[in-house]
């Protein structure tokens, strides 16, 4: 798991998963520490958490020791897991257990209801600071898949968090969740200075899905994709446009066993025809490298590109967010950061990746 070069004072860290590359206990070891440092409180709000007992143990021991010490703990999980996940709406397959493990820490919950999924995997420390990113809490995430971490280090941003935790606590439900304004930030990445925009879904989800594609629309130099999904039509005719006048390069990785499924049942969507044209035409133009990743099955390795991930020029846009249909309706949190520095990393992270898997075949 590689890691950043910056400074203890900059605002904005992030680390970096591979299959094989890092053990589950790295992963917990660096989850621990930031949950060790915790004074007053700590708000999850969880997708997925389930792990093993060698995994779980620095996570549940830096737990008891912060509530011994009187920090309040709260746990906000998704309760509507899909038996079925539907893969071409953007769902995130994982199977039931996140209420039992969760219950069985004996912290204060929430099971968050709802038609959508509660997709968030973040940590808001003491309204000072959040862990973040497309990282859920289980082995196969900490171990086989690919995904980023981010955590961010200022109370303006641990501010939106909290507000968006309190909205889905207080509620118990997805709701309209993440319906408020953000104003952009200045943050540091690197001793330099960065920008971050944050954007909370469901409540502002078309607002994000029209973001993200104005920002691939306007990219003069590069746009690179690491994300187990393409599902959103705004993203793709942008990708599209892109190819088409070659204003900036486009390349990257995509889960392609994952994408196939979505591929397949898009077929019996007549009004999704058109976007299997599109994916195929991204893929051959911009020769994106696709990781062959295991089928989906709830007992088998899940093993997937777990990335939600653009590098836009000198922009780096991640966070729980697919980019798809179904994640405007989801709870997700998008973090838009501008930084030269970072989108570099990002850079030589996807670099790295498509190098990895550059020979898997492309249709």
């Amino acid at each position: 798991m590689s890691s950043d070069l910056s400074q203890d004072r900059d605002s904005i860290q992030a680390f970096f998963l591979g299959q094989g590359e890092q053990s589950g206990s790295e992963v917990g070891a660096r989850l621990a520490a930031f949950i060790g440092a915790a004074q007053q409180s700590l708000d999850l709000a969880l997708y997925d958490f389930r792990l093993s007992d060698d995994f779980k143990q620095p996570v549940v021991e830096a737990l008891r020791q912060r509530a011994e010490a009187g920090v309040t703990i709260r746990i906000a999980y998704d309760a509507d897991k899909p038996p079925d996940p539907q893969m071409v709406e953007g769902m995130d397959p994982a199977p039931g257990g996140t209420g039992q493990f969760v219950q069985s820490l004996g912290y204060p919950f929430r099971r968050i209801g709802g038609l959508k999924l509660m997709h968030h995997k973040y940590v808001v420390r003491d309204n000072q600071a959040v862990w973040t990113g497309s990282t859920n809490w289980t082995n196969d995430a900490w171990t086989v898949q690919e995904n980023n971490i981010v955590q961010l280090f200022s109370p303006e941003v641990a501010a939106y968090y909290a507000q968006d935790f309190e909205q889905l606590w207080n509620s118990s439900t997805i709701g309209n969740s993440g319906s408020f304004d953000t104003r952009t930030l200045n943050l540091s990445f690197g001793s330099q200075p960065a920008r971050l925009h944050l954007l909370f879904s469901p409540g502002r989800g078309p607002a994000i899905d029209y973001e993200v594609a104005h920002r691939v629309a306007q990219a003069r130099r590069r746009v690179r994709v690491c994300s187990m999904l393409l599902n959103s039509g705004a993203l793709l005719a942008a990708l599209n446009d892109l190819l088409r006048t070659r204003q900036a390069k486009v390349d990257g990785i995509y889960d392609r066993t994952q994408m196939d499924s979505v591929l397949f049942q898009w077929q019996s969507v007549p009004h999704n025809h058109w976007k299997i044209e599109a994916v195929q035409l991204i893929v051959e133009a911009a020769r994106l490298v696709g990781k062959i990743s295991t089928p989906y099955a709830p007992d088998t390795i899940h093993d997937f590109m777990h990335n939600k991930v653009l590098v836009i020029d000198d922009t780096v846009i991640t966070g729980s967010y697919n980019f798809s249909h179904s994640a405007e309706l989801n709870a997700e949190n998008i973090l838009m950061i501008e930084s030269p520095l970072l989108a570099d990393q990002y850079s030589r992270y996807i670099d790295h990746l498509m190098q990895k898997y550059g020979g898997s075949p492309i249709k």
